[in-house]
Parts: structure tokens; C-alpha cells; sequence
């Protein structure tokens, strides 16, 4: 039988009707030969009595046993759920940690689009001014300059803070995820690489270093 057919649930035999206990014949005791024969049928028909007692509990023996046939295959099912649901909630678990890696992932790359907002706009200030204090149409471009810096340096500050905190925050999910495989409470078959995001805000952050380094010595491929 297949595991996953449980058989319906046993039929009750009907209750059956009791019947009276076959009386003890009176007898003569003149007339031993009567009296034998009168006994012979009390005894078959008490006989008749225990029988059919016999069958209606033979009846409700095979009934109990039928149910507790029907009981174990219900505990089988069960047990078969539970351990359904228990591997569901390990991948679902796993499917998490994959969720709450693209979720850092998205984390860091808002920081890089608001880190290369500052950087790119400080340094667009920085050179707009330059080159308008090169081509002598103002004599004073520090404050402009100044400001440019402090935003491209801005930009730089928040990609490190926001490059520290992704670097943690998944240095801990990777060591809560190897515990949990540890304890086999999730498989961790799915690839958990390096974040590609991480190395673009890297990437970022170098040449965010050398743009500052150009604006304020005046060196470098940016000068």
C-alpha cells in the first residue's frame, strides 16, 4: 500500500441484541434418563449462548484492531507532514539568508549612488571654478573649490562607513549561517559569493580618493 493511502475509517459492527441465559430446566430426579436428556439440551444451548458472545466480541476485537490500523497510518501521515513542513522551513530559512544578503547588497548600492553623487558633484564645482578662475573670469575661487572638496570628501567618508558596515553585517550573516548548517537546521546548498556590489563601492572608493588627491595637490590623472 502506498504511504500516502490511508484507508478509510472502520465500520462499527452493529450492537448486538443480548440475549437471556437459557433458564435451568426442573427435573425429576425419578427419571434419571429425562433428566440427562433435559441438561444435554441446556448445555447446547448454552453453548449457542457463549458462541454467539464469542463472535460479537471477535466482531469488536477486529474492529479495535481495524482502528488501530486506521490510528498508525494517521501518526505515519502526520509524521510525514511534519516532516514535510520541517525541510520546507530549512529551505525557506535558507531562501532568507539569500534574501538578506540582496538586501545588503541594495543597502551598500544606495550608498554608492549617494557617495557618487557627492564625489561626482564636488568634483564638477571643483573644476568648474578652477577653470574659471584659469580663464581669469574671477579672481577668488577658493570658497567654491573649498566647497567642492568637502563634498567629494563627504561622498568618500560615507562609501568607507557604508563599506564597514556591509563587510560586518555579512562577516555575520555568513558565521550565523555556518551555525545553523552546523546544527543541520538549514542545507546551505546555495552559492553565497563574494558581493559584487562590495567591489564596485571599492572600486568606487579608490578613484574617489585619487579625484580628492587631484583637487587638493593638484596631482594625479584628475589634476
Amino acid at each position: 500500500m502506498p504511504d500516502d493511502v490511508i484507508d478509510p475509517l472502520p465500520q462499527r459492527p452493529e450492537r448486538t441484541t443480548e440475549q437471556p441465559v437459557p433458564p435451568i430446566p426442573v427435573v425429576d430426579e425419578s427419571k434419571p434418563d429425562q433428566a440427562s436428556v433435559q441438561y444435554s439440551h441446556f448445555r447446547t444451548k448454552l453453548s449457542t449462548h457463549r458462541t454467539g458472545l464469542s463472535e460479537h466480541r471477535t466482531s469488536l476485537s477486529e474492529y479495535r484492531s481495524d482502528l488501530s490500523t486506521h490510528r498508525t497510518q494517521l501518526s505515519t501521515h502526520r509524521t510525514r507532514l511534519s516532516t514535510n513542513r520541517t525541510e520546507m522551513s530549512m529551505r525557506r530559512t535558507g531562501m532568507s539568508f539569500q534574501r538578506t544578503r540582496l538586501s545588503a547588497d541594495r543597502t551598500l548600492m544606495s550608498v554608492i549612488r549617494t557617495s557618487l553623487s557627492l564625489i561626482s558633484f564636488g568634483f564638477t564645482i571643483y573644476q568648474v571654478f578652477d577653470k574659471a578662475r584659469d580663464a581669469g573670469m574671477i579672481t577668488h575661487s577658493g570658497a567654491p573649490r573649498n566647497f567642492g572638496v568637502t563634498l567629494a570628501s563627504l561622498g568618500i567618508v560615507m562609501l568607507i562607513i557604508g563599506i564597514i558596515y556591509h563587510i560586518q553585517f555579512m562577516a555575520g550573516l555568513r558565521h550565523e549561517r555556518g551555525a545553523m548548517q552546523s546544527s543541520g537546521l538549514i542545507h546551505a546548498e546555495s552559492h553565497f559569493p563574494v558581493s559584487f556590489t562590495l567591489v564596485t563601492a571599492v572600486v568606487l572608493l579608490v578613484i574617489g580618493i585619487f579625484a580628492v588627491a587631484s583637487m587638493i595637490f593638484r596631482v594625479g590623472p584628475f589634476g
